[in-house]
């Protein structure tokens, strides 16, 4: 991993495919739909913290980094389940979709937030919340859907519950660069930990989860201390605004979810990668080969 003053996720490969996709050498892969949520609780020291895992360094993709609980649609999110909250037709409006895909990312992000934190915002009825999902009943529902012997429509229906759609908002969204070999299409939401119920350190794609608020992620990240993909540091920095979990899912529905996807192109014999909008991620990069064949790095 290469990177300059900063925690900016930046793997080597990435000048090398950044150039083939500027000569016409790469084709981009279609990106899958995804969906992550910023889990926040309100602390006694002024402002929300957010629950943040530390992705395993093995991981293919993004290892090392902080990242919030998530993953990609499932197929099987799309099928009738016991729902509360605004309609399917209503999501699509806001995701910018069609109401089959709005209910499949919403499900994702329910879904995959009880995989990777333990934590469910679905409840028995459209005004309550699953009060503790401790115990071995819980974890063997978690290890199911997990390994896809398990639909989330099934475990829901299995428990009696409803997807508490009204439990989430959304914040952002974001497209991995062509020149990934995987890429997302990520849908950001924002939710309240539910009261009763606490984060666990559970997914088996993290090495640490930590409870933390946005300015002091940030800075850590500002110091090299922690690394990061540029919508994680993002999103935490337009949470710093907000003094509490309220005033942030108030805030939730001026948010732009306009995709932000990063561009590639050639400036003075360097290839320029930016991220319309969010100028602190640019990097220069050279477009010769250095030493033994290898690319040069990029700058800030």
């Amino acid at each position: 991993m290469a990177s300059t003053t900063n925690g900016q996720w930046y793997p080597p490969e990435w000048p090398a495919r950044i150039r083939a996709l500027t000569n016409g050498e790469l084709t981009p892969s279609a990106p899958r739909r995804a969906a992550t949520v910023l889990l926040l609780r309100d602390t006694d020291h002024g402002g929300p913290a957010v629950h943040m895992l530390r992705r395993r360094a093995s991981m293919a993709f993004a290892g090392g980094a902080y990242a919030y609980p998530g993953g990609s649609v499932d197929p099987r999110d799309e099928r009738p389940m016991g729902w509360a909250g605004p309609s399917r037709a209503e999501w699509a409006v806001r995701l910018g979709v069609d109401p089959s895909t709005a209910q499949a990312i919403v499900c994702a992000a329910v879904r995959e937030t009880f995989e990777e934190s333990g934590v469910l915002l679905a409840g028995d009825s459209a005004t309550t919340v699953v009060a503790d999902t401790n115990g071995e009943e819980w974890a063997a529902d978690r290890a199911a859907l997990v390994a896809h012997e398990l639909s989330f429509a099934d475990f829901l229906a299995r428990r009696g519950l409803l997807l508490r759609s009204d439990l989430l908002a959304a914040w952002a969204r974001w497209i991995t660069p062509e020149f990934e070999p995987r890429r997302y299409d990520t849908f950001f939401f924002v939710a309240a930990l539910p009261e009763g119920q606490r984060a666990l350190n559970v997914s088996t794609e993290a090495d640490r989860t930590v409870w933390i608020r946005p300015e002091e992620a940030a800075a850590g990240y500002d110091r090299g201390e922690l690394l990061m993909m540029p919508p994680t540091i993002s999103t935490l920095r337009s949470l710093q605004p907000y003094p509490s979990v309220t005033d942030a899912l108030a805030a939730a529905g001026a948010q732009d979810l306009t995709p932000v996807l990063a561009r590639a192109h050639l400036v003075d014999g360097e290839i320029v990668l930016s991220w319309p909008g969010h100028e602190e991620f640019t990097k220069h990069i050279a477009t010769d080969e250095g030493p033994a064949g290898r690319s040069g790095g990029p700058r800030a």
